[in-house]
């Protein structure tokens, strides 16, 4: 997948694309998939990297929901669990099954979460990921060694998935390329074009790289942009009436000895509404995450403080050793693109399936959902956009279509196993060049050959957009990131063919935004 390859096929000359998607998140990502693989011809542009934004910043959960049961959204749970399945089933280097436990301290909880999960599994169906059940206090602590004593009585096991979000990101693109799709990141839109009738049926997107613009006619246009789509509506229209209510979710990262075993654990209730999650995930321990209402939708959201201190307290409640302020490696925010409902009190409350609406002017837009039912909501938004378009019917195939990297047994790759079937080309990068095997920062295990591999191969542009997507460093230690920078962006120098000015630009951006990960 080459930048330069996708963007001439941006420039031809043609009357229309089939689909125009805008946006490259998960919701963009599947739906570009989705229409490449029914046999459409779909291109998509991205303002900034592959899922820059919330698609990069989620739990890293693949789940149907545990409290979308206590709601009552029994249809919502279902189809979450199926897709989880399925997503396992195509993707298995990077969704892996992992064991949650939902620590009992009062004498109802057992019953009461021992039924609910049972029901849990029963709605799984053939897509479970293993059968819950009531633990002792000692099979609790066997499990979470970590886990604060004083008080427990037990626990319910249960089972979900987990995943990397921006490497299957990366790796349904591919899968999308590869299906016909052209993809082009650093090309954000300029303004949407209509037809004598009035009728969006393109856009003027500009390549940041060259300053050029282009005019991308298609039938239908797909605004895929999440917590920015009524921005996008507003192009076409400036008197829309907002669709998306942005909620921020913050997660926080430790060392992985405050979770020293490979099982999660699950809080179903905290004083906002929200569960709380403490995960072990890429030799780290991942706790989050928030629920919080906000007015502004920024590019880099900020974790705000009482978010931060939310974390820590009820952390510090169910963990033998509370987590300090100085023990946070990375904290980081991302924005749900909820869509608005009459009667909620609060985020925490609006459901998370999704919505397709289109405006008067033909625009059509997907929000909500979460990662979990990307494949779903692609093949929604698909279907309805080839009827408002007036193409060919064509079946789905997504359901049993394998992603980029499909490995059945990629964890024998050990550190490379999220890059499943192209860890062989990368170790081969190796044996051609030795040097390539020199770790960036003993803090992570990442070498100077994936830096290498996602610029010519997963169109990676930027410092950012290796540290932060590519490689998950700036996500997991800050620190570690900082100082892995000069050294990758003289390896990007190389392959870009930039000039000298270009590297230490490069890292002074990135240590900015690092800035942010760490609280002050």
């Amino acid at each position: 997948m080459r930048r330069e390859e996708m963007l001439a096929r941006l420039s031809e000359e043609r009357d229309a694309w089939d689909f125009l998607v805008i946006g490259g998140g998960a919701t963009g990502a599947g739906i570009a998939l989705d229409a490449a693989s029914r046999g459409y011809d779909v291109a998509l542009v991205e303002r900034s990297d592959f899922g820059s934004g919330t698609s990069s910043r989620s739990t890293k959960l693949v789940h149907g929901g545990v409290r979308y049961l206590e709601q009552g959204n029994v249809p919502l749970v279902m189809d979450a669990l199926h897709e989880r399945g399925i997503m396992r089933e195509n993707a298995p280097h990077l969704v892996s099954d992992l064991a949650f436990v939902v620590p009992n301290y009062e004498w109802w909880e057992s019953p009461f979460y021992g039924v609910g999960l049972k029901l849990y599994d029963l709605l799984a169906g053939r897509y479970g990921f293993g059968a819950s059940r009531v633990l002792s206090k000692d099979e609790t602590l066997e499990r979470l060694p970590n886990l604060k004593t004083e008080g427990l009585r037990g626990g319910v096991v249960y089972y979900d998935g987990q995943f990397d979000d921006a490497r299957l990101l990366v790796h349904l693109l591919m899968t999308a390329a590869a299906q016909g799709a052209a993809v082009v990141n650093h090309c954000p839109v300029e303004g949407l074009l209509s037809g004598p009738d009035g009728y969006v049926n393109g856009a003027r997107v500009r390549d940041e790289e060259s300053g050029r613009e282009y005019e991308v006619r298609a039938r239908v246009v797909i605004n895929a942009t999440g917590p920015f789509t009524d921005n996008i509506r507003r192009m076409g229209a400036a008197d829309v009436q907002p669709m998306i209510a942005p909620s921020q979710g913050v997660h926080l990262v430790f060392d992985h000895s405050f979770l020293s075993a490979q099982t999660a654990i699950l809080v179903p209730h905290t004083r906002d509404g929200r569960v709380m999650f403490a995960i072990p995930w890429h030799g780290h321990t991942l706790v989050g995450t928030t629920d919080t209402p906000v007015q502004t939708v920024e590019a880099e959201p900020r974790p705000f403080e009482e978010e931060i201190g939310f974390i820590l307290e009820t952390a510090g409640d169910y963990l033998d050793r509370p987590p300090k302020r100085e023990d946070i490696l990375s904290a980081w925010a991302g924005i749900r693109p909820l869509v608005k409902a009459g009667g909620a009190g609060s985020t925490a409350q609006l459901s998370r399936d999704h919505t397709i609406h289109v405006d008067t002017n033909g625009l059509l837009s997907v929000a909500g959902g979460k990662w979990t039912t990307y494949r779903k909501m692609a093949e929604d938004a698909v279907t309805q956009a080839s009827l408002l378009a007036g193409l060919e019917e064509r079946d789905c195939v997504t359901r049993r279509l394998r992603i980029h990297g499909f490995h059945a047994n990629a964890s024998k790759f050990g550190a490379l196993a999220v890059y499943g079937s192209d860890a062989t080309a990368i170790e081969d990068l190796i044996r051609q060049s030795p040097a390539l095997g020199a770790q960036l920062d003993p803090a992570l295990p990442y070498i100077e050959a994936q830096v290498v591999w996602a610029v010519r191969k997963e169109m990676a542009r930027s410092v950012t957009d290796v540290l932060s997507r590519r490689l998950r460093a700036l996500t997991l230690n800050a620190k570690a990131a900082v100082a892995m920078a000069p050294r990758v962006a003289e390896l990007m120098r190389a392959e870009l063919g930039r000039d000298q000015a270009w590297a230490p630009e490069q890292v002074l951006a990135f240590n900015r935004l690092a800035e942010s990960y760490l609280p002050e």
